[in-house]
Parts: structure tokens; C-alpha cells; sequence
């Protein structure tokens, strides 16, 4: 065989008129190495494995003498570091240096796939002149030819596959087609590989999230009352009492607020490591649930969880040195105890915390629960009748905020909320007074009293010539209502709202209690016209595996992951990966939690599609939002 051009690469299918026997022996062992390399990418579940088994297939099932796999550095000299070999004297790479230069070290087939991008075949080691450095030791061990082709993801050479052979005359163009094309799957086996394992990664992190606090690397509420729940289940098989302490440290936000969250930070790591010393077990758990607060489950009775308590106050008293100043805790500690205080985790964990509250105004800095610290719970059921009472009334407010496209920078619509003003006691938090009625019952009539107002004020502002939609938040239990979509079409009709004016929030939690049957619910809404968004993305990492069958156009970024991108990298990669997630399914990503310039910036750079915040505008009445609108930055 005539010897070939480096940069030769026949992909047109076109062989020589006529192949010899050696030849078409040499094509049919090819053939059996491309079936085997792609039982190998189907096998394949990590990258290293699959670059070791293809060189593999290709010596052993093509019948050529080494294979090798090298990755492209960026270095100075353009290093081309061997990472997976099978063959004659291949553990040898290791000793040998390869580049992929433009001077004489990059001539090689390895150098040059690499540089050009093109496969560079049959190149001859006896006379092939770019090769002469290589060709005593190729003389040596045997080696006639090779070829090296390049492997491209992502429109970017990463590396090459190296093949050598004894026969100078391999790599006719019917061999070096099928190589090719191994070659090529190769590079899309690698590409998907990494999709998977950013994938993987991603989930795993969000899991981690989802459980554990990002500073301190404790379980969360969340965690904590899963453990709490599987320790009052051995307790009671056992016959032993628990206990949950819960702790405040009641000086930490002013603390924080001072000196700076960094400060603030390192404050809490310190004081963590100050928990852990005062005579913990290792089946004791302890979790970070508030900026500020702390819960620890302990085996054990009052006996033990007060000698606990005490320590912990005793420590927190104890100056800590932060820059330059001499700063103490001064921790609260109330402690509840399974049987006697409660028998469920999330009654257990509140009486905990009722007790702790309590605890800051006395003189030992903790408290053990007692039913005269209960005010809680008469204030709870009162609040509960009085909700009734002002959904029944129409006492309740609806308030909105504002979304902005971030390409355009201006508005794109709005969330609707839901607000109560109480007669004696104020302004009650959205979280207390929604949880409620989640819990209670009353989430229905909550949420039918917000829909009536949303599709209401809409019909306002169009009259007003002021068009943007407007979201409306569904639980878990609204779409599992079999009343609600004929609320919804009827509310449509009544007040001849168009489906691009409204819109549909579900939290993300909604789809782990009952995704089947949320997706359907989702489904028959989405048949009304209606634009579908899912709220809080992150939450809930197990439903990755359900987005892309649910009929939803927008994912809504947990405002938890937002807000800490800039200053935690774990919480910039979820970002970045739900943005990517997000595009690569055709929606649309949307932040949550968006406070400041510099948060806009690096999300603007990660493409997000739109985004809502404090730094685009804070909750503000409904129908005070066309003035807004009118006057704010966003028109």
C-alpha cells in the first residue's frame, strides 16, 4: 500500500477496487471490534471504564498490538497525558512524554489529531519523517504503523485514540472508516458519560442541600424530624425516653448584623464545635434549623437532657475572640421529652421550642417543657377559628410580586399572594397562617378566596389597560381537590379571563407526595391554555426524574439556592445545573430571592430566562401594581 497523507481521512465509504484477503480479514476483525467497543458504551457506567475496555476490544478483538487514549492538556507544552492503554509494552506510556504542539515534539499521529482536529492514518514508523524520534524504539518493539484519531465533544478535540500495528500497510480506508466511526462513538460514549456523572453530581449535592446545612454540614429541620421520628419509634419499642433540645442563640443576629455575615459564620462553626464538646454520644444527632438555632436528639430522660442543657448554656457564656472581639452566645436551651411531653416528632420538636423561647428570660438559660408553657397551642387553635372567620369575611388581602425578564429587563408578571392582617395580632406571617390551614383542613377555602381575588383583580387591571399575568400558588392539596378545575373553568367564564392571563405556581414538594396524580391534575389544567411553573426547584431533588414529564413551561430556582450562589459554591453549581436542566428540556428558568445588582449579574451570565426579588420589587397590594409598574424601572 502506498503510503498515505497524515490528514487523510476517508469518510465517504469509497475502498479500493478490489481488497486482499489480508485485507478483508483485517476489515472483519474491525467489525468485531466495532460491535464489541459499542457493547461496551452500552455497558459503560463511568469514564475511566469505558476508555480502558475500548482499548481493550480494539487489541484484543482487532488484532492490533497497543491501543491507547490520551487526554489534551493545556499547558505550556501542550502534554498529552495518557489515561487509559491495553497492548504491547503499553504500561510503558507512563514513561513517555506526548504532545500536540506545532514544533517537532507534536509531529506524531497522536499531536497531530489532536492539533488539526483530522484523523492522522497509516502513517508509516519506518519512513513517515514526523515520526523519526519515535522509530528505533517503534523498530524495537515491533511497531509498522499508526494512526491516532481525534476525539471531539462538544465541538472541542479533548483527545485522541492511538492505535498501532505491526503490518506497516494497516489502515487501508475501509479499516480507517470503521475506525472512524469507533472513534466518533467513543467521543459521544465520553460526552454522555460527563452529562450523566454532572448530572449525578448535581442530584447528589441537592440531596445534600435538601438534608444537611450548607455552613455548618448538620442535618436540617427537615432531617432532624425524620430522625426524630425513627428515634421516638425505637424508644418505644425499647421502652426509653428521648429527648429534643432546642436552641437559640439569642445574640446571634445582632451579632451578625455588626460585624458582618463572614463574622456571623465562623461564630456558628465555633459554637458547633462547642455543642459537640459538652459530653455528646455518637448516636446523638445534632442540626442546624434556623439562622440562629440548633436542635439536638438525645437518648435519654430529663435526668440526662438537663445535665446536657446546662453545659450547652454554660459553653455559650464562655467569650469567644472574632476579630478582635471578645463575643459570647448566651444560648437558650428548652428541652421536651418523648412520653411524656409528646409522642410525635413535630409535636415534640415544638414543645421544644415553645420551652426555649421561654428559656431566654431565666435564670439557668434553659427550661424543661411543662403545660404552662403551652400558650402556643391555645393561640394556635384561636387562630385557626379566626382564619375561617376571615377567609368567610373577606378580611384577607391580596398582595403581588413582580417578575422581570432579565434579557429585556422588563416586567413579565407577577405572583400572586395571599396577606392577613389580624385584629389584635397584626400582620401574621404567611408561613404560620398558610401552614395552618395546610394542616388544619382550611387550605381549600385558602385558597379559593385567593383565586376568586386573583381572577378578580385581573379583570381589573385589564381594564386598566394593564396586561401581565398573573401566578397563582397551588398546593398539594388543591390539585388533588376534584373540585378544582371546574372552580378554575368557571372563574375563567365569569370573568372572560383569556388563558395568557393567568398563571399556575406548584411547589415541587407537591410532586413527591402524589406525582402521578399531580402530573394528571397538571395536565388537565395545561388543556385550559394556561402557562404551568414549578415553585421552589431544589426542595425536592427527587423529582428531577418527573420534569420532563410533567406540561409545565417555567422552573421556578428555591430562592434557599439564590441567595447563597455568590458566597457558596455548592449553591452555584445547583443554579447552574437547574438553568442547563431547565434549557435542555425547553423551559424557561426563573430565580427566586434575587436581592441584589450582583446576584442579577451572575445570573444574567448563567442565561436565566427571568427572575423575582427584592431587587426587582418587593410584595406590594394587587392593585397598586399598575402604578408600580408605571413608575419603576422595569416598563
Amino acid at each position: 500500500m502506498a503510503e498515505q497523507d497524515s490528514e487523510t481521512h476517508p469518510r465517504d465509504g469509497t475502498e479500493r477496487a478490489t481488497e486482499s484477503p489480508g485485507d478483508l480479514q483485517r476489515i472483519n476483525r474491525v467489525l468485531r471490534t466495532l460491535r464489541a467497543g459499542h457493547r461496551a458504551l452500552l455497558r459503560a457506567d463511568d469514564e475511566p471504564a469505558l476508555l480502558g475496555e475500548m482499548c481493550r476490544v480494539i487489541v484484543e478483538e482487532g488484532g492490533y498490538v497497543m491501543a491507547w487514549i490520551g487526554y489534551a492538556e493545556n499547558d505550556s507544552a501542550r502534554t498529552i497525558r495518557p489515561v487509559a492503554h491495553a497492548g504491547v509494552d503499553a504500561g510503558r506510556l507512563s514513561t513517555r512524554a506526548f504532545s500536540w504542539a506545532a514544533d517537532e515534539t507534536g509531529q506524531g499521529a497522536s499531536g497531530t489529531a489532536i492539533r488539526t482536529g483530522a484523523p492522522s492514518v497509516g502513517r508509516k514508523l519506518k519512513s513517515d519523517p514526523g515520526l523519526a524520534r519515535w522509530r528505533d524504539e517503534a523498530a524495537r518493539r515491533g511497531y509498522g504503523a499508526v494512526s491516532a484519531f481525534p476525539l471531539t465533544v462538544d465541538a472541542t478535540v479533548i483527545g485522541c485514540l492511538t492505535i498501532l500495528a505491526s503490518d506497516e500497510d494497516a489502515f487501508t480506508p475501509s479499516e480507517v472508516a470503521l475506525l472512524s466511526e469507533l472513534a466518533d462513538d467513543l467521543a459521544y460514549g465520553i460526552d454522555h458519560l460527563r452529562v450523566v456523572t454532572r448530572q449525578r453530581e448535581a442530584e447528589r449535592t441537592i440531596e445534600r442541600m435538601a438534608y444537611h446545612d450548607a455552613l455548618t454540614g448538620l442535618s436540617n429541620r427537615t432531617l432532624l424530624g425524620r430522625r426524630i421520628g425513627e428515634g421516638i419509634e425505637r424508644a418505644r419499642a425499647a421502652r426509653r425516653p428521648l429527648a429534643v433540645l432546642a436552641i437559640l442563640l439569642d445574640h446571634f443576629n445582632e451579632l451578625s448584623d455588626t460585624l458582618g455575615h463572614r463574622t456571623g459564620d465562623r461564630f456558628l462553626t465555633d459554637i458547633v464545635g462547642r455543642i459537640a464538646e459538652v459530653g455528646l454520644r455518637d448516636d446523638d444527632v445534632l442540626a442546624r434549623i434556623g439562622e440562629d438555632e440548633f436542635a439536638l436528639l438525645l437518648e435519654g430522660g430529663a435526668e440526662r437532657a438537663s445535665d446536657i442543657a446546662r453545659r450547652i448554656v454554660a459553653r455559650s457564656y464562655d467569650p469567644l475572640e472574632l476579630d478582635g472581639f471578645l463575643l459570647d452566645a448566651r444560648a437558650a436551651v428548652g428541652v421536651a421529652l418523648f412520653p411524656g411531653h409528646a409522642d410525635d416528632p413535630d409535636e415534640l420538636m415544638r414543645r421544644a421550642e415553645v420551652a426555649m423561647y421561654r428559656a431566654r428570660h431565666a435564670i439557668d438559660g434553659f427550661i424543661v417543657y411543662s403545660s404552662v408553657l403551652d400558650r402556643e397551642r391555645a393561640r394556635r387553635l384561636t387562630l385557626m377559628t379566626d382564619l375561617r372567620s376571615a377567609i368567610d369575611r373577606n378580611d384577607l388581602l391580596l398582595y403581588c410580586q413582580p417578575k422581570v425578564e432579565m434579557a429585556s429587563r422588563r416586567l413579565c408578571g407577577a405572583e400572586a399572594l395571599v396577606r392577613w392582617r389580624h385584629d389584635e395580632h397584626g400582620m401574621i406571617s404567611p408561613s404560620e397562617f398558610v401552614t395552618l390551614a395546610e394542616q388544619t383542613g382550611l387550605i381549600t377555602p385558602l385558597t379559593s378566596w385567593v383565586l376568586d381575588a386573583a381572577f378578580r383583580e385581573r379583570h381589573a387591571w385589564h381594564e386598566q389597560g394593564f396586561e401581565q399575568p398573573l401566578a397563582v400558588n397551588l398546593s398539594v392539596r388543591d390539585l388533588r381537590d376534584p373540585k378544582l378545575l371546574d372552580r378554575v373553568r368557571g372563574l375563567f367564564s365569569t370573568w372572560g379571563t383569556h388563558p395568557d392571563w393567568m398563571q399556575f405556581e406548584i411547589t415541587e414538594s407537591a410532586l413527591m407526595d402524589d406525582p402521578d396524580g399531580v402530573i394528571e391534575t397538571l395536565r388537565k389544567l395545561k388543556g385550559l391554555g394556561v402557562k404551568l411553573l414549578v415553585d421552589d426547584f431544589g426542595t425536592g431533588y427527587s423529582s428531577l426524574s418527573y420534569l420532563q414529564r410533567m406540561p409545565v413551561d417555567s422552573v421556578k430556582i428555591d430562592q434557599a439556592f439564590v441567595r447563597r450562589m455568590v458566597t457558596d459554591e455548592d449553591s452555584a453549581k445547583i443554579v447552574r445545573s437547574t438553568i442547563e436542566l431547565t434549557h435542555s428540556l425547553e423551559l424557561q428558568a426563573i430565580a427566586e430571592g434575587v436581592e441584589s445588582e450582583e446576584l442579577w449579574q451572575r445570573l444574567a451570565a448563567l442565561g436565566c430566562d427571568a427572575c423575582q426579588g427584592y431587587y426587582v420589587g418587593k410584595p406590594l397590594p394587587a392593585d397598586g401594581l399598575p402604578a408600580w409598574a408605571r413608575e419603576s424601572r422595569w416598563q
